[in-house]
């Protein structure tokens, strides 16, 4: 990729100057490598003359000079030119020539333009979505499920093993509520009906009597112990919100195309559980405090961690941390990443921490992607006082607003065509919109926004890729490939110039764990499209040789947007 070969270049530069004794003595700091916005400043940027210019004692510009005629000795083949610019920016343009080799890559590869095998022999395990048991799927679990989602597909796209982890929450206090609450009020036939509405409503209804009558808090922590000891009405019962809640996750998850390799629920490691508080307290990581046993950190750094309540109920820090021996025993993982909201901030902090000082690897092996909140113009989101938003009333919303504008569009369409593109592109611009902010966004939640279809959203870019297929298809060719011409329009250049950058815009989203970056490149690559297909002939073209270039051009276009669609977990349409 032409941004590694950069930094590669720039370290050797560096190097060489300092041998000659033209930079000083110092450690080679890292090389970031840019994209500037400014066709004018390069396709390529670094600033690394202004970096070292703080440890020796010349001017950015002087050093960027001297970087500049040393990698031009180089004789670098990638490279129209090279040119340093104040304050001490160092600018790269690449050559046409590398430009049409990528352009064949893109024609050749297809589907598998911008995947890579750097994470060949290493897994990861992506645990994200992570829904509650008797718990609606909220719109709340909508950034978690979907930016989980695209964090795994990025990484699968770069080679790793890769493992989802639906972590679902089926064990812990709650239970103890919801076992109380059925007890008391519930009817479970009428309960069976419609699982998901009637749990809360008895969920709901708990907490409003509890604040009434504070010994129900007592009797659902006695339900719980009961549950953990075995009870077998204990059991039942909650066999049942677990089997009932189930089977209406797998519903959001058919509809928003979401599919996890695993669905361990808290409960799968509650048998696991004395034993890590006896490993943690004979390696004397932990130590008990009142009846509960907590794990302390070195000079109080952080807030102690239990993992054991006085009255020997567990935990969910419990259940993490035998998640984490289990996943490293079963799985042998590169690394552990969480998808979980920001609110989980210091769990996480404390969880890797733990895991580190019981001898299970490094902090840094685990990481922790804290998306922002999604909450109503009131505030938080809150089940226990009925304040949510359904994640299928939004789908169902999005279908329907997308149906409204086939058919004022395209009202020729056969009724079932209509429904296929209205789900697809629905469900698209949900998604889609989830994913184009940066995760750790806050967002309230506003209609008009998750349901947007135009703009910086799903149905733009689909209709992009819509547009250019349907070039294709009316030009009738055959076979797609180069002629012998050099791209001269500005468009054309700079159409292509944006393409060849996807690789590198795939392992920097991985990297960084921001699947927005995939979306802010798709957009502009759209945005370029589409001002090439206004002022560029294709069809019309009656040079030969030059249609067959930007029919090229418009083939690798689509094939690089439904690349990085596919890979947000978004579908595309061959019509719109």
């Amino acid at each position: 990729m032409v941004g590694i070969e950069i930094a590669k270049t720039v370290k050797e530069s560096i190097k060489n100057l300092k041998k000659q004794g033209k930079l000083g003595d110092f450690d080679v700091p890292e090389i970031l490598v840019e994209h500037p916005k400014n066709r004018g400043c390069g396709d390529y940027s670094v600033n690394i003359a202004m970096i070292l210019a703080k440890q020796i004692k010349k001017s950015p510009i002087q050093i960027a000079d001297l970087l500049v005629a040393e990698m031009k000795l180089q004789k670098q083949k990638s490279f129209e030119r090279i040119e340093a610019v104040n304050p001490g920016f160092i600018n790269f343009f690449i050559s046409p020539k590398l430009l049409n080799l990528e352009l064949r890559k893109i024609l050749k590869d297809k589907e598998k333009y911008g995947q890579s095998k750097i994470g060949k022999g290493k897994t990861i395990i992506i645990d994200y979505s992570s829904a509650n048991i008797a718990k609606p799927f909220s719109v709340s679990h909508l950034r978690s499920t979907i930016i989980g989602q695209a964090i795994y597909n990025l990484y699968t796209y770069l080679g790793y093993k890769t493992i989802g982890d639906n972590h679902i929450g089926d064990w812990g206090t709650q239970f103890g509520k919801l076992i109380c609450a059925i007890k008391k009020w519930g009817d479970e036939k009428e309960i069976a009906k419609n699982p998901i509405k009637n749990l809360v409503a008895l969920y709901v209804k708990f907490h409003e009597q509890a604040e009434k009558n504070p010994e129900l808090e007592e009797e659902a922590r006695k339900w719980f112990r009961e549950l953990e000891r075995g009870n077998p009405e204990a059991k039942r019962l909650w066999k049942k919100c677990v089997r009932w809640s189930l089977s209406e996750f797998n519903k959001v998850y058919k509809a928003l195309g979401i599919k996890i390799d695993l669905s361990l629920g808290e409960s799968f490691y509650e048998p696991m559980l004395k034993g890590i508080i006896k490993e943690a307290l004979d390696k004397k990581i932990a130590e008990k405090s009142q009846g509960a046993v907590i794990i302390r950190y070195p000079n109080d750094s952080l807030s102690p961690f239990m993992i054991r309540k006085s009255d020997g109920a567990t935990l969910y820090a419990t259940r993490d941390l035998a998640t984490i021996k289990y996943r490293i025993k079963q799985f042998k993982p590169y690394k552990i990443i969480y998808e979980v909201g920001a609110d989980q901030i210091l769990h996480f902090k404390q969880l890797f921490w733990a895991a580190e000082l019981l001898g299970w690897g490094k902090r840094n092996d685990y990481v922790h992607i804290a998306h922002g909140m999604m909450c109503l113009e009131t505030g938080k989101m809150r089940t226990r006082k009925g304040e949510i938003i359904l994640l299928e009333e939004i789908l169902k919303e999005a279908c329907l607003k997308a149906r409204k504008i086939i058919d004022k569009k395209n009202p020729e369409l056969k009724a079932k065509e209509k429904e296929k593109i209205a789900k697809i592109v629905g469900v698209g611009a949900v998604k889609y919109n989830g994913l184009r902010m940066r995760p750790a966004t806050n967002l309230i939640f506003k209609w008009e926004n998750v349901l947007n279809l135009e703009g910086d959203s799903g149905p733009y870019l689909q209709y992009a890729y819509a547009r250019a297929k349907s070039i294709i298809r009316k030009s009738e060719a055959k076979e797609i490939k180069l002629g012998k011409k050099e791209f001269k329009q500005a468009t054309e250049v700079q159409l292509l110039r944006q393409l060849v950058k996807f690789p590198e815009i795939v392992e920097k989203a991985a990297e960084s764990h921001k699947p927005n970056l995939i979306c802010s490149y798709i957009f502009d690559l759209a945005q370029n499209f589409n001002s090439f297909y206004e002022t560029t002939p294709v069809l019309k073209e009656k040079d030969n040789d030059l249609k067959a270039m930007r029919l090229a051009l418009v083939q690798s276009f689509a094939q690089v947007i439904k690349n990085g669609l596919n890979v947000l977990g978004v579908d595309v349409l061959e019509r719109m």
